[in-house]
């Protein structure tokens, strides 16, 4: 007999779907149908960072032209050996790739019965790999997030994207400052949580 898994509430389905998007626009540049969508998005204004920051990304949906954002794409996160962005968590938290952190977060995904996709070139701690890993963790409204969360995405995802918000592609630059007030916003939401999280004993 197979265990359901309750279901989202509507915020819950919301914070999957915004993880989602985030990894879709950093793995490659929007097709025409997305910055459509993004453009018509109806924003409440509520004064907080996070609101401003989803009106800028639509404005800047708005004016954007798919071509040119294949070819920032390609510069700010991917280049010829290295983008302006280098958005893995081994190069943020330890300086270089494949290290540490990368060492850490496959042992927690392996723990969590994640395993890496066949057909993907890129390293785990990509940061669109592990904004799937959030989403798919909380579709499965897994007791997991906010130690996945407050480990492997807390202490540099914010830089990252507060890096990429400083970038001369307005489009870019928009999805920086929004991936920025939304990871404050996890976090805000996940530390009093992990914080409760029972010790993880790990043999060596």
């Amino acid at each position: 007999m197979t265990q359901s898994v309750p279901a989202l509430n509507e915020a819950d389905a919301l914070r999957a779907d915004i993880y989602r998007l985030l990894a879709a626009l950093l793995r490659e540049a929007p097709s025409d149908e997305l910055l459509g969508w993004l453009a018509s998005l109806d924003i409440e204004q509520d004064g907080s960072r996070l609101a401003e920051c989803w009106r800028g990304l639509s404005q800047a949906a708005d004016s954007a032209d798919t071509a040119r954002l294949k070819r920032a794409h390609f510069a700010h996160l991917v280049g010829v050996i290295q983008g302006d962005i280098v958005p893995y968590a081994s190069w943020y938290r330890n300086g270089e790739l494949m290290e540490a952190a990368l060492v850490a977060l496959r042992r927690d995904l392996g723990a969590l019965g994640f395993e890496r996709s066949e057909h993907t070139k890129d390293p785990e701690d990509h940061l669109a790999a592990l904004c799937e890993v959030m989403a798919m963790l909380i579709d499965a409204t897994s007791t997991d997030q906010a130690h996945f969360f407050m480990h492997h995405l807390a202490p540099w995802a914010s830089d990252c994207f507060d890096d990429l918000g400083q970038v001369d592609t307005a489009f870019y630059a928009a999805l920086g400052q929004l991936g920025s007030a939304y990871m404050e916003s996890e976090e805000a939401r996940l530390a009093i949580e992990a914080s409760h999280a029972p010790v993880r004993i790990v043999e060596p």
